[in-house]
């Protein structure tokens, strides 16, 4: 049975180039970048493209990027070290988050609260799953240190009004982070313009897992985490793995290539098309997220009556993989929280489907994964 991939947003494969780009900086250059002998001036050299080309893209410069051991990472890197480098520097004890946030940015803040005395606000959303931007503007005051909202939801697609929420931070001279994990590959970086921290995660975009980076676009102080040898210009100790870098780099610039060989009205066309189809085949149905202002691959669910995860068991013995939402809450019986906060009631967060796929998935792959869901769910409401 040929597998049919529609859980993207969780992880995709490595890349064929992305690998063989890597090959010669995990074998025979494998040099430490610290050391000063000519093996390790080679790895800093690699070390050292990779970020510039990786601030090309950013719209960034390469001392501006830090690399890291993926989205979490960077996320609590931005959220605790800018915040404790602001409180530093005589800002309050006060950030805001939204409600639908990754769990690495809740988690963070919810650190914050206990162990530093931080006051977090967290932001509303519609019932689309889209930041409420003047409730976050009536919640800012003079002294906020920082706003941390998503680039675009990863459970629900949902894109978010980040350049109006910078401008609002800016304004009484809070920071404003966002997690771009979900929305690097679909759109441009310097679409984020106005965030002073940005967050991306290099297995979501066909580079290995364990590798990310935080860009810091405006040099923001931040407070380090990772304390030792004082790499990445003291924000980030410990040794480079210049082997993830120079993949990173690469995947990011096989995504913009991707961009200009399938153009973004077209892969919105196909995935509309798809949640058409799902909406009149599968009785009950619901989309969740806004329905327009969306990732271009991503559709997401809930189907009244029939639970998540069976459906997600029927799918896979039919070849199709998606998933119920975050990956990192994957297995637990809780709620989404993203849909709770929607104003979902937690039984019908519970039944919640969510598919997402890449550019090259064709519409026929779509097609079976839209016949597959509806011939599951009539299977799975017939046994009750």
């Amino acid at each position: 049975m040929t597998l049919i991939d529609l859980d993207q947003a969780a992880t995709t494969a490595v890349r064929r180039e992305v690998l063989e780009a890597m090959w010669p900086w995990l074998t025979g250059e494998h040099g430490n970048p610290s050391s000063t002998h000519s093996l390790g001036r080679r790895a800093a050299d690699a070390l050292t493209d990779a970020r510039a080309r990786i601030a090309r893209l950013a719209g960034v410069r390469p001392a501006q990027v830090v690399f890291t051991s993926g989205g979490t990472e960077s996320d609590n890197l931005a959220v605790i070290g800018l915040t404790l480098a602001a409180i530093a520097r005589g800002r309050d004890r006060h950030v805001l988050v939204s409600a639908i946030e990754h769990e690495a940015v809740l988690e963070s803040a919810a650190y914050l609260e206990r162990w530093h005395g931080v006051e977090v606000t967290r932001i509303p959303v519609d019932a689309d799953g889209v930041v409420d931007v003047d409730a976050a503007i009536a919640a800012l005051r003079p002294g906020t240190a920082l706003v941390s909202v998503q680039a675009a939801n990863n459970e629900v697609g949902a894109l978010q009004p980040i350049a109006a929420l910078a401008r609002a931070a800016h304004e009484v001279g809070a920071l404003l982070h966002t997690d771009a994990v979900q929305y690097a590959g679909w759109y441009p970086l310097t679409d984020l313009a106005g965030a002073d921290a940005i967050t991306i995660s290099g297995h979501k975009l066909g580079a290995p897992k364990g590798v990310g980076a935080l860009l810091l676009p405006t040099g923001a102080a931040i407070e380090p985490l990772i304390h030792g040898g004082g790499q990445e210009r003291d924000r980030r100790s410990g040794t480079e793995n210049v082997a993830a870098a120079v993949g990173l780099a690469v995947a990011l610039e096989l995504a913009e290539a991707e961009r200009a060989a399938h153009p973004l009205a077209a892969l919105e066309a196909q995935r509309d098309a798809f949640i058409a189809r799902v909406m009149a085949t599968v009785p009950g149905a619901r989309l969740t997220g806004h329905p327009a202002t969306r990732l271009p691959c991503h559709a997401s669910f809930v189907v009244p009556g029939i639970g998540g995860e069976p459906l997600l068991i029927a799918l896979d013995d039919r070849g199709i993989l998606a998933s119920s939402g975050s990956a990192c809450a994957a297995g637990r019986d809780e709620p989404s929280l993203v849909l709770l906060a929607m104003g979902l009631d937690a039984d019908t967060a519970r039944t919640a489907v969510r598919f997402s796929w890449g550019a090259t998935t064709t519409a026929e792959q779509l097609d079976a994964a839209a016949r597959e869901l509806s011939e599951s769910a009539v299977a799975l409401r017939g046994l009750g």
